[in-house]
């Protein structure tokens, strides 16, 4: 019986239009909850979802043309690999998506349609559990602090001592010279302690900083490239 359930929907080695509607329903019906589980865990783009949606169908489609023909099998691998001088390094998270629709679209482009589910679930089920009760499980209450002060300032260790009382771990990220090097713009990457007041924060850096410009708020998600 359980045998019977991983049995492949292509039958006798040829492709029939119902055998394709339902692999196509399924890749679609997948790369849909993989995406919908990724955007509960992760802050993205909408043509990132859009991506996670199609592209399970999309591989599906190539497998299903190219099975067989090792010709052909080449030229798609050929024409895939130019995909990376399009696009911008991912994070981890974003990459390993990606792989796993496309191992979906791989098991229903062969016909496997059980075990893409399977898998599917599974993946997606582990994905969401490591993000909401992992390690880096408080990333929701990250936030982004960037502070402008003026040259003659010396930045090290200066909010420090603001950070740690209104923080529980911070972590300068990045420093940039403006106004023709008049001002240094420091970033500082945030987990704020439950219950503070943010106002009061700021009020307390505005003394140290001279009054210059303060930004407070969520870290913004660059827009995912389109494969």
């Amino acid at each position: 019986m359980l045998n019977n359930l991983f049995d492949c929907v292509i039958t006798s080695g040829s492709l029939t239009g119902t055998a394709f509607l339902i692999c196509t329903l399924a890749s679609l019906i997948l790369g849909a909850l993989i995406a919908i589980v990724y955007r509960l865990t992760e802050r993205t783009s909408k043509s990132f979802l859009i991506t996670l949606i199609i592209l399970p169908a999309v591989i599906q489609m190539v497998i299903m043309l190219v099975n067989g023909n090792i010709g052909a099998g080449v030229a798609v691998a050929g024409a895939f690999s130019l995909v990376r001088f399009r696009s911008v390094p991912g994070t981890g998270k974003e990459i390993s998506t990606i792989f796993l629709t496309m191992a979906v679209g791989l098991a229903t482009g062969m016909g496997y349609i059980s075990i893409a589910v399977l898998f599917a679930i599974v993946i997606s089920l582990v994905s969401f559990l490591v993000s909401r009760f992992g390690p880096d499980s408080d990333s929701a209450s990250e936030r982004v602090l960037r502070i402008t002060i003026p040259e003659d300032l010396d930045y090290e260790g200066l909010f420090e001592e603001i950070l740690e009382t209104y923080t529980d771990r911070f972590e300068l990220t990045s420093v940039r010279t403006a106004g023709m090097g008049t001002l240094y713009k420091l970033e500082y990457r945030i987990f704020p302690k439950k219950n503070i007041s943010s106002h009061e924060m700021i009020d307390k850096i505005r003394e140290r900083n001279g009054n210059l410009e303060i930004f407070y708020g969520r870290p913004v998600t660059p827009e995912t490239p389109e494969l």
